[in-house]
């Protein structure tokens, strides 16, 4: 059973192999990450852990039984109980309610572990899967959005409601 966990130092490698097996599958929907990112992999994994550790963001991978990545799920840009939504997955487990129900287990984490009162969320508009994503999490249309030069929505959740964990 996948089991979502805290970002480590010891799931880079996994990570890396999610984001170059996935890069074409994310660059259909969403921006491409760009050579960079893969070139300067390991400094970036290890800013992502301070800036973790610092708690201005709280990182996630979805973990399968054997180890490998399914998906990324990050809270980003946390500031007075308020935090922003990114998440990805696995080309092979979409479609199947994975993004869904992570979804809405990191909103239970959000509010529960890490004191948050609101997530926010863009989906850029041809990107259905993910507004059906959001929707299905409990997410409404709040705002219109712009996402590296697609327009499209923010959606928002009210996690105060929550059940603590």
């Amino acid at each position: 059973m996948p089991e979502l966990k805290r970002l480590e130092a010891g799931h880079a490698p996994a990570v890396l192999a999610f984001e170059l097996a996935n890069r074409a599958y994310f660059a259909a929907s969403i921006s491409d990450r760009g050579d960079d990112f893969f070139d300067q992999f390991t400094d970036r994994y290890n800013a992502s852990l301070a800036e973790q550790e610092a708690g201005e963001c709280a990182f996630y991978v979805l973990v399968d039984e054997d180890g490998s990545v399914l998906g990324r799920f990050n809270l980003y840009n946390i500031e007075d109980r308020v935090a922003d939504l990114g998440y990805r997955v696995a080309q092979h487990v979409s479609g199947r309610g994975v993004a869904t129900a992570t979804v809405r287990e990191l909103c239970r984490l959000a509010a529960a572990q890490h004191g948050l009162r609101t997530l926010r969320a863009a989906a850029s508009h041809q990107n259905a899967a993910s507004q059906k994503v959001l929707t299905k999490a409990g997410f409404v249309p709040a705002d219109p959005a712009h996402l590296g030069g697609a327009s499209g929505t923010w959606y928002q959740r009210d996690l105060a409601l929550e059940p603590h964990m």
